[in-house]
């Protein structure tokens, strides 16, 4: 972790914490990185090994949280380094595929962005909206804080989780019920909008060369074109290069997510934090899923569609019966209290078509305030007159492109009643991160090399001990 400048000697950073943070060595922290579970405060019931700790929970402070928040958000500005030419005929590439120019501490494919994070503590559950990169902003201990502060909505006046009875599988895995989610622990929870992506992919895939552009064909029914016919007809797509919309998946865009958590996991080892990637709560139960609200009430809350079901249906996703229609409900958005819409997927109902949505992810990119819309970004970006010249020579999508993948995503709509059918439009990796104060005890009692000097020293140099 650096400085906005690219030089945190370049600003105080108002505590001894984050001037540990800033100097020390990240090859020393990836080469000691282990998972440390046990939370101050924590029971470990262990045979021979058990131990219960004789302190309180101790939560993060609130610069302690803001610094795994600013790792969640936008850090400055990416920079398109792509050619523009196929250099074996000089024809244009679709050189402006990204969907957001602002970068995070993590990859993205074609920079979507498509990883929420949610934040849990012993105050509640917090949905942390990006905030625009500002750049020149001091890394300091007041501007970490206060724009955490900002990036914070809360959307439970609680710690999401379920009662103590309801533990067990399905809602947490094996003995993570017992040290997952405790008082005192902060807990990052990940959740993918895959459906503007999933546009953008497809509108990337057929931006391929002649005789490159596959047929798209749904391995859910027969095999059979999805809505393409005609660009097979007319030559676009390539009829002998098949394609099954069940090979696509989630357009790797899942992987963001896991590489954000990694980030965090090694930040919060570098403060000297106990860290955890583990299972997290059944995504469905988290996410208010009808299939278990019955039983653990809404939870987050997201909103949910039920295809109706059809005859194909049996045949399509072995969905036997109407009654067992909500096997294939997915989430496509989610609300604050206040009213404010936080995710909305790029499909019916925040849209009245898919073609609509299409349109919607067109004009995110290439409309005004779009992505490509902005000249002063690419003045930010590149020196001189280049960002002005990168937006005039690099190609965007063409009308076919647009117009084909209309038809694919209204098949696939019209077909299986949702979008996307062969992925879900919000994706959840099943996995969080923990983060929380190490027992400090517990450690130096059982394992001869548990702690780094990092963790011995946090308490003097984050919280101010003796």
């Amino acid at each position: 972790m650096r400085a906005a400048d690219g030089d945190p000697g370049h600003n105080d950073p108002g505590h001894p914490g984050l001037a540990d943070l800033f100097a020390r060595p990240l090859l020393e922290t990836v080469w000691r990185r282990r998972t440390h579970r046990v939370s101050r405060g924590a029971t470990v019931p262990a045979g021979s090994m058990s131990y219960r700790s004789p302190h309180a929970p101790r939560p993060l402070s609130e610069l302690e949280e803001a610094v795994l928040i600013a790792l969640t958000g936008c850090t400055g500005l990416t920079m398109p380094d792509r050619p523009f030419d196929d250099p074996r005929d000089g024809k244009p590439i679709m050189a402006k595929p990204n969907m957001n120019m602002a970068g995070r501490t993590a990859g993205s494919p074609d920079n979507a962005q498509s990883t929420h994070f949610f934040l849990i503590n012993d105050t509640g559950t917090y949905f942390l909206r990006r905030l625009d990169p500002a750049p020149g902003t001091p890394l300091d201990a007041t501007g970490l804080v206060e724009r955490a502060r900002r990036a914070k909505v809360r959307v439970l006046d609680h710690r999401l989780d379920v009662t103590e009875g309801l533990r067990d599988f399905p809602a947490y895995l094996d003995s993570n019920r017992f040290l997952s989610n405790l008082p005192g622990t902060t807990v990052l929870f990940p959740v993918i909008d895959l459906s503007h992506q999933y546009i953008n992919a497809l509108m990337y895939l057929l931006t391929q060369p002649d005789d490159a552009r596959p047929t798209l064909v749904d391995d859910r029914n027969f095999y059979r074109p999805a809505g393409v016919r005609k660009w097979v007809r007319d030559g676009f797509l390539n009829g002998d290069l098949k394609l099954p919309l069940g090979a696509l998946g989630p357009m790797r865009t899942q992987i963001e997510a896991d590489l954000l958590l990694q980030n965090l996991m090694l930040s919060a080892e570098a403060m000297g934090l106990g860290a955890w990637i583990h299972a997290s709560i059944n995504p469905q139960i988290a996410l208010g899923d009808p299939k278990f609200s019955r039983a653990y009430g809404q939870m987050l809350g997201f909103s949910f569609v039920t295809p109706r079901w059809r005859l194909p249906d049996l045949w399509r996703w072995h969905v036997p019966l109407p009654r067992y229609a909500a096997l294939r409900s997915h989430p496509v958005g989610l609300t604050s209290p206040t009213g404010e819409p936080l995710i909305q997927a790029a499909c019916p109902p925040a849209h009245r078509t898919m073609a609509a949505a299409v349109d919607s992810v067109i004009r995110a990119k290439f409309g005004p305030g779009g992505t490509y819309g902005d000249k002063d970004v690419f003045a930010r970006i590149y020196k001189e007159a280049y960002g002005r010249r990168y937006l005039a020579e690099a190609s965007a999508y063409e009308d076919q492109v647009i117009a084909c993948t209309r038809d694919i995503c209204t098949y696939i709509h019209d077909t299986h009643g949702r979008f996307p059918a062969h992925t879900d439009a919000i994706h959840v990796p099943g996995v969080w991160l923990q983060v929380h104060h190490v027992e400090v005890e517990y450690y130096e009692k059982f394992f001869r090399d548990g702690l780094t000097d990092a963790h011995r020293r946090h308490g003097a140099v984050w919280d101010g001990e003796s």
